[in-house]
């Protein structure tokens, strides 16, 4: 394939963002800094190890950079200690694994199919290979805090994890780390989702309760795709930067690092907290019209929400999302609590609305969306209805290249 090839699929790619509906809740629109950091000449540089203990010479510049990026973290949640190096959320989470419990043991986590992550020990994951995952589920689509520590006694685990992909409500994180104490095990939280509501001040934040703390940095953050690990424990951050390099990296993506230190800056800004508050508005209008139009939603206390189009509209989540990617509406199949489809179908999709508020989304176009995807589902508009109502929607939105 010529370069020619690729610049023509990008410009594609960036026609189908701009002309669609991003619904999916672990994507959103980073800004123009970021993408210049992400393909700057840092690209070149070699830099294993950390900041003043590299193994490569010419460092000096990428040290200043990489330390800011922990600065701009530790302000942001107020944290004392952070590694920028992860490559990705799954990985922060496989070096916070091994700096926990270095020798293997079990962890207890949210059962998958009510909303946990793959690395919260899927048996298509690493995590179910080097850890032993004892579950809790969800009551009535919601943490059911005394069934945890009713679990949590019976189980024993080194580890309770929490955080979660696909888990609209609030979470209490300092009655998980009352269980966690309780009956004396470690306290982790993923927080990978709802990290730019916890910098917004959003949600309740997980640093003051958790031993560790991992995210990404692409999702509400806005950030470049990349992970993170925070603890106020410098004991544990020690153990941490061992487990990152050389355990698990060798070097670190130092323009991504970069692309991070002013994801973190921007987040400090009050814009920022303005932005996230308007991701929960708008949240919340497309779930509650949806509930008003008679379909079968969960509620919402963040920037995600459950549909269940299996019940609502006949039809499954992988159905549904190929139906409406038709009409430029892009979302992903996802599995409810107490699912009876396997998780290829699921009987539900995730909604999210970080992405399209960074472009601009208003209450009104928020429940406006609820609106078409509703019917079109509902078959009651057509195909050409309903990408017409499409358009006449991102038409006022900002262009991805100016954000």
């Amino acid at each position: 394939m010529k370069n020619k090839d690729i610049k023509e699929l990008i410009k594609k790619e960036t026609k189908r963002q701009n002309e669609g509906i991003e619904l999916i809740a672990s994507e959103n629109y980073a800004s123009k800094e970021v993408r210049k950091a992400c393909s700057s000449i840092l690209t070149n540089k070699y830099a294993e190890g950390y900041p003043g203990r590299r193994y490569y010479g010419g460092c000096e510049f990428v040290d200043q950079i990489e330390r800011l990026a922990i600065s701009n973290a530790c302000k942001l949640f107020g944290a004392k200690f952070a590694n920028v190096q992860p490559h990705s959320g799954s990985q922060a989470n496989a070096a916070a694994y091994h700096a926990l419990l270095p020798n293997g043991g079990k962890i207890l986590s949210l059962t998958l199919n009510d909303g946990g992550h793959l690395t919260h020990g899927s048996p298509v994951s690493f995590s179910s290979f080097e850890y032993e995952f004892v579950f809790y589920s969800l009551k009535d689509g919601h943490l059911d805090y005394n069934e945890i520590l009713r679990v949590a006694k019976k189980e024993k685990p080194g580890l309770l994890l929490a955080g979660y992909s696909a888990y609209p409500y609030s979470i209490d994180f300092k009655r998980l780390s009352e269980i966690a104490k309780e009956v004396d095990c470690l306290f982790m939280v993923d927080m990978a989702h709802i990290a730019g509501l916890v910098a917004a001040g959003e949600h309740m934040s997980p640093i003051p309760y958790a031993d560790v703390v991992t995210s990404t940095t692409h999702k509400t953050l806005r950030g470049p795709r990349g992970g993170l690990i925070l603890t106020n424990n410098e004991e544990l951050i020690k153990k941490i930067n061992s487990a990152v390099f050389p355990f698990y990296q060798g070097g670190p993506l130092e323009h991504i690092i970069a692309a991070k230190a002013i994801c973190f800056k921007e987040a400090l800004d009050h814009s920022f907290k303005e932005y996230i508050h308007r991701v929960v508005e708008n949240t919340f209008e497309c779930a509650s019209e949806f509930k008003r139009l008679g379909a079968v939603s969960s509620g919402t206390d963040n920037h995600l929400f459950l549909l269940n189009v299996l019940d609502s509209y006949g039809i499954t989540g992988k159905e549904a999302q190929n139906k409406l990617e038709e009409i430029g509406i892009t979302l992903n199949k996802n599995m409810i609590p107490n699912d009876t489809k396997k998780p290829n179908e699921t009987s539900g999709l995730r909604i999210g609305f970080a992405a399209s508020t960074t472009r601009g989304c208003t209450k009104d176009q928020a429940r406006k969306i609820a609106q078409i995807i509703h019917h079109y589902l509902k078959n009651e508009i057509s195909k050409d209805e309903a990408k017409k109502e499409v358009k006449s929607i991102t038409s006022k939105w900002k262009k991805i290249t100016s954000i």
